[in-house]
């Protein structure tokens, strides 16, 4: 099941939360900020044990403070235009976390937020097409699927892509 939803993805109950993370690795602003800030300093921790993390790729830690059990970490594309396999990138970003959490084995929820539509600048409407396809690709592996957006506009962006009404 695939469901859109409006809010603060660290506090949802779900299996594992998707970071929106830097290629760093480090923590940072936005969604990165506020899971680290949610997780408390064990989850730096233990991403420092780690070099980098290059665009598209995902890699998996715990949750710790988080109501989630497990964090996978993806670093999204910056936006330059759309000339640097940008969508690509981005695709890839979902298909590598979707592929942490099989290779895990126990995780079956999910939730995604927005990935490099904040500070990366990716364009929202071309962000959504490509997280709701890719989403829908995986619903029959997952028992839920969440999109925890940040703003109205990206709910309703993501909305329109699959055909809802915006409440």
């Amino acid at each position: 099941m695939l469901e859109i939803v409006r809010g603060d993805i660290t506090t949802l109950a779900v299996d594992a939360i998707v970071n929106a993370a830097s290629e760093e690795f480090r923590g940072g602003g936005g969604v990165d900020g506020a899971i680290h800030r949610a997780a408390g300093a064990e989850l730096l921790a233990e991403c420092e044990r780690h070099d980098r993390l290059p665009t598209g790729e995902a890699i998996v830690t715990l949750g710790y403070r988080l109501p989630s059990r497990y964090v996978i970490h993806t670093a999204g594309p910056m936006w330059r235009g759309g000339g640097r396999h940008e969508h690509r990138l981005l695709a890839h970003c979902y298909r590598s976390s979707f592929a942490a959490a099989r290779e895990h084995g126990d995780i079956r929820t999910i939730a995604f937020p927005a990935i490099s539509t904040g500070i990366y600048g990716f364009p929202k409407a071309d962000a959504a097409e490509i997280a709701v396809r890719e989403m829908q690709r995986e619903e029959a592996h997952f028992e839920w699927i969440v999109a925890c957006l940040f703003d109205d506009e990206t709910v309703e962006l993501y909305r329109a892509v699959i055909g809802e009404e915006f409440d």
